[in-house]
């Protein structure tokens, strides 16, 4: 006959529910939250980096299997054609040849002027929010002045005053002038930053606020980094082709903008060459939708406002459909 007791704590153990221990449970809710909030698994994200690196593959690979963009022994104006697939040009370049070149122009242009930009960014906004002080106010007067005055006429009236222009210029002419806006939101983010417990920590431990930057602050800003340093590259890509479109851009170098001057300039609408200026023109709108993709998934990491409004969309729906039959 078995005891009471031992009975009672036998059905006490089996009857127990099985339940996860509590910290077993929050990993797992954290790392449920940190797979739905990864940027790769939004359809802007997938999307965004197909075209973008469509663009980035054709610019590497295209280059090599076509002619010299700068040869004139093709017929004039023709149009696309088995030999030539995007048509020529007035003075009979292959369009193709020109577009491939162009892409790789284009490329390095907004990529220097992005890392440029947010090399600044980083010095005055991070640098300006964690130090603090007079410090903070002279960095951050700098900033304000930059975002005050007009990022592309001052960039005109810059190019306008030197003739010879090659893209390292101007890229680095976009590049110090698109840098103030970045700045500015890195310099909020990282005074909240600052004020955090793992910071105060790591300054009580003795640690050097520049590894305290490195280490403690830089991580958390990598998602806000990213999407500025993407928007750095749209404007520098938008604003080349729209000096070159004007004629201060690059001489040297083959871009979609200097392709689309050379298209306005050899009069490639009134002549019906639509091939002269409709790929160079598409090509811009597609990378530059595909980085605003890209900058939107990662916004949307960024900002939990974003990321939780299909959800709270989808709850007044459903209440709005439950309220509809009940009435």
């Amino acid at each position: 006959m078995s005891d009471p007791q031992n009975t009672a704590g036998l059905l006490t153990v089996e009857e127990a529910p099985m339940t996860a221990p509590a910290s077993t449970v929050s990993l797992a809710t954290q790392q449920g939250r940190k797979r739905r909030v990864l940027p790769s698994t939004s359809p802007k994200f997938v999307v965004g980096s197909i075209l973008v690196l469509a663009i980035v593959l054709f610019a590497i690979l295209a280059p090599i299997f076509s002619q010299d963009p700068r040869s004139t022994a093709n017929p004039a104006l023709q149009a696309p054609s088995a030999e030539h697939w995007l048509g020529t040009t007035k003075l009979g370049n292959d369009m193709f040849a020109q577009l491939a070149i162009g892409a790789q122009g284009s490329l390095l242009i907004g990529v220097v002027a992005g890392g440029i930009a947010i090399v600044l960014s980083l010095i005055f906004g991070v640098l300006a929010g964690y130090l603090g002080g007079w410090r903070e106010d002279a960095l951050a007067l700098l900033t304000n002045v930059m975002i005050v005055i007009p990022g592309l006429p001052l960039v005109m009236v810059i190019a306008s005053f030197v003739p010879q222009r090659s893209w390292q210029l101007v890229a680095f002419v976009l590049g110090i002038t698109s840098w103030a806006g970045a700045a500015y939101v890195l310099r909020l983010q990282t005074r909240s930053l600052r004020t955090r417990d793992y910071v105060y920590a790591s300054k009580v431990a003795g640690e050097r606020s520049f590894r305290v930057i490195l280490v403690e602050i830089m991580p958390n800003l990598l998602p806000l980094l990213t999407a500025q340093f993407l928007f750095a590259i749209i404007f520098a890509i938008l604003g080349e082709a729209g000096l070159s479109y004007l004629g201060l851009g690059p001489n040297s170098s083959i871009t979609w903008g200097s392709i689309l001057n050379d298209a306005q300039s050899g009069q490639a609408l009134g002549r019906g060459a639509w091939w002269w200026f409709v790929p160079p023109g598409l090509m811009i709108a597609i990378l530059g939708a595909g980085l605003a993709l890209i900058n939107f998934a990662i916004d949307e990491v960024i900002n939990p406002k974003l990321r939780n409004a299909p959800d709270a969309a989808r709850r007044v729906r459903k209440a709005a459909k439950i309220k509809g039959v009940t009435a």
